[in-house]
């Protein structure tokens, strides 16, 4: 059973996005442990970015470079600025990424630790991020039934983290800039610089000396008031998500200062309560292409999300399976890509 209130009725789920198991793109699998990871050297790293030539992503700590890998695929190299701190951090990041296996989250292939700056060898993710297709120079007006699919493969990547890894892990900084897109405008989650790692479904020990950043508009202000880091963090994060693919507005406006979640809370509020509004909530970019129904739903999952109390909210599980149960055109399939090449050989 789903967790939205009761005077919503339930949809049959029928029509789908995507393929068939048995037709998905092969894998850039990875088990616990780097045993079945490639080691690079710094040579090698050089070689394959062509000496670092082109950038293609920033962060706060890190750079990313676009590489050629000796299996005739294009790949990603993050590297780690070096010192102290960084270090640490690279090396909690990496034993975070050799776990990781879902097709939602972007496929690591190896990495090299020979140098002051770690290295880190991702699939390349040929089709941007979330961020450039909402809210860039060129953005764009992704299809209603895309959106949906992403919000939905979002979640069931955070609920993969959550509840099916061997140590449970909360992401820490899920945004839109996070969240690369493929060909066929598929999620893959990236950077696990932020994540944590083995600990109880609701805290972090007290004990743990590296915390989340996060990031403006997306952090849960329940994290930034105590410090507890929890599952639940990256649920607020998700609906954040959510409202922007709903919307087609910014988690954060620079310019004006103001917070997504601030401006639209009293109308959130209105839907839950069964009030209207919802269709001028929606992109206008959209031209009026989406189902009112849905759009409801989504911005009550939303609205769950971003609720005060941490418990309060649902699971990414629970987030799935209510979109599953009450939206004609969301499933857990993968749209269709082509195979991936095996890099780690």
């Amino acid at each position: 059973m789903g967790f939205l209130p009761k005077f919503l009725k339930r949809r049959k789920h029928t029509a789908a996005i995507g393929v068939a198991d048995d037709e998905k793109g092969s894998d850039l699998s990875v088990e616990d442990g780097k045993g079945s990871v490639k080691r690079f050297t710094w040579d090698e790293i050089k070689d394959f970015t062509k000496d670092f030539s082109r950038l293609i992503g920033q962060g706060g700590f890190s750079n990313v470079y676009l590489a050629n890998l000796p299996c005739s695929a294009l790949g990603a190299v993050k590297i780690h600025v070096g010192n102290d701190w960084l270090n640490q951090v690279f090396k909690q990041e990496l034993d975070i990424v050799t776990r990781l296996q879902h097709d939602n989250i972007v496929k690591f292939i190896g990495y090299c630790d020979d140098q002051e700056e770690g290295a880190m060898v991702f699939e390349y993710v040929s089709n941007g991020n979330l961020q450039e297709k909402l809210h860039g120079d060129e953005r764009e007006s992704l299809p209603w039934k895309t959106r949906l699919s992403i919000a939905f493969q979002l979640a069931e990547a955070i609920e993969f983290l959550h509840d099916k890894c061997s140590l449970q892990i909360v992401h820490g900084d899920v945004k839109a800039s996070n969240i690369l897109l493929d060909e066929r405008f598929n999620c893959k989650l990236c950077d696990f610089g932020s994540s944590k790692m083995g600990f109880s479904s609701t805290v972090v020990p007290p004990r743990t000396k590296l915390i989340m950043v996060g990031s403006p508009g997306y952090t849960d202000p329940h994290y930034l008031r105590t410090g507890i880091a929890s599952k639940k963090n990256d649920v607020y994060s998700l609906g954040v998500v959510i409202l922007e693919l709903v919307t087609g507005m910014e988690a954060f406006c620079p310019k004006r200062g103001q917070l997504l979640t601030s401006m639209v809370a009293p109308k959130l509020r209105g839907i839950t309560d069964g009030g209207g509004g919802v269709a001028r909530m929606v992109d206008a970019r959209l031209g009026g292409e989406f189902d009112l129904e849905e759009a409801k739903v989504m911005l009550m999952i939303a609205g769950l999300c971003l609720q005060q109390s941490p418990t309060a909210r649902p699971s990414a599980a629970e987030i799935m399976q209510t979109m599953k149960d009450k939206i004609n055109s969301v499933d857990s399939r993968l749209l269709l890509s082509p195979p991936a090449k095996d890099c780690r050989r």
